[in-house]
């Protein structure tokens, strides 16, 4: 796969996107708390990205089908890298705010078309392959650009922060090669199929959003409960580790024995890996290391085995609008876990939080069942 030259220019765009959205994610919230913010609010310049990335996700497919793959694509990677140096002008929510939701559109568009070309340019019989080679050009940055841009902001190095987000606009060099890569006919998007599309995508996307909440309150409130940097950034770099390795080889192994056992099995690991985070900050950093570590490699093999449903499920006419359902429902979760998570983050304290979103990872179990059975009407 990786001598596929489609395949190489998909985790190019894909890698550099990914790193500007990776490197603001975490640390954007410590900005505003840096610049006055109250803890309990700090999610909110994530949930104003997310929530115009969810927003942007639902018009993707009509844009793609009126103007094509390419010049959307394109748009999309300019709005998410153009504005990011920006932020190093004002530590302010409403200032960070706006310029992430500029960037949010630009995230939505990358989103939804990397997932779908990802499976247009896998020969046949190897899409779980070339969906476990996205998701690595995605959990890499998630590995590396998490921690370092957290690590910037704690150390006072916004400027390098806000120009290294720019990443997005170095990918432009990429889609000529991606987009001749893509198979002939299948660059534009769904012609009606949407719909149907987009409720076989449901369950798996539920799961999904589960998930990604945890996700999103672990790397929102871990930096502010430990602000001395070392162990945030440590366990950070761990839930990525792992969370890249499982994102890679989950779809893999799920072409080889299918994902009715594997899902929910996933999803159980990531949330003991949570439960023991929670515990972890009571008990000691070993705890919290170890927590982040297992919670990554379930919330890894979720992302790629819940996508591999989702397309599952819709079948290939459906394929961009069941990557508009999913990527809205992940940005959905890690917006919900940096603004509601506050809520409990605020009275409960972190620890008792992440025991309290475990116990709801494991109640989501019969969706996962569920999600890993074939839709009405597909294989």
């Amino acid at each position: 796969m990786w001598r596929s030259r489609g395949v190489r220019a998909l985790v190019g765009v894909t890698s550099l996107g990914f790193a500007s959205y990776c490197l603001t994610l975490a640390s954007l919230p410590t900005y505003a708390v840096a610049g006055g913010a109250a803890e309990s609010t700090a999610g909110v310049v994530t949930a104003v990205f997310l929530v115009v990335t969810i927003a942007a996700q639902s018009v993707v497919p009509a844009l793609t089908a009126r103007f094509g793959t390419g010049p959307v694509l394109a748009a999309g990677l300019v709005a998410l890298g153009l504005p990011a140096p920006l932020y190093v002008l004002d530590d302010g929510v409403a200032w960070i705010s706006a310029l992430s939701a500029v960037r949010g559109v630009g995230f939505g568009v990358l989103t939804v078309l990397g997932a779908t070309l990802a499976v247009r340019v896998a020969p046949p019989g190897r899409r779980g392959e070339s969906i476990g080679l996205y998701g690595l050009a995605i959990a890499i940055p998630n590995m590396l650009a998490v921690p370092a841009g957290a690590a910037l902001v704690l150390a006072d190095h916004v400027g390098w922060l806000s120009w290294l987000a720019a990443s997005p606009l170095l990918g432009l060099v990429f889609l000529p090669m991606l987009l001749r890569s893509v198979r002939q006919g299948e660059a534009a998007g769904p012609t009606g199929s949407g719909g149907a599309a987009v409720r076989a995508a449901v369950a798996p996307s539920v799961v999904l959003l589960v998930v990604t909440t945890a996700g999103g309150g672990l790397v929102t409130f871990l930096p502010i409960e430990r602000p001395d940097g070392q162990l945030a950034t440590a366990a950070l770099l761990l839930w990525g580790l792992t969370g890249a390795l499982t994102r890679w080889r989950a779809g893999v192994l799920a072409d080889r024995v299918g994902s009715a056992l594997l899902l929910p099995l996933g999803l159980l690991v990531a949330a003991l890996g949570l439960a023991l985070t929670g515990i972890g900050l009571r008990f000691g950093p070993v705890w919290v290391l170890g927590g982040a570590a297992v919670f990554g490699a379930g919330f890894g093999a979720v992302q790629n085995l819940t996508l591999l449903r989702a397309f599952a499920r819709a079948g290939d006419g459906g394929t961009t609008s069941a990557s508009a359902m999913w990527n809205a429902s992940f940005d959905a979760g890690t917006a919900s876990g940096a603004l509601l998570l506050g809520l409990p983050y605020a009275g409960l304290g972190l620890p008792s939080t992440l025991v309290l979103m475990a116990v709801v990872l494991a109640l989501a179990l019969p969706i996962a069942r569920a999600s890993a059975r074939p839709a009405l009407g597909r294989t």
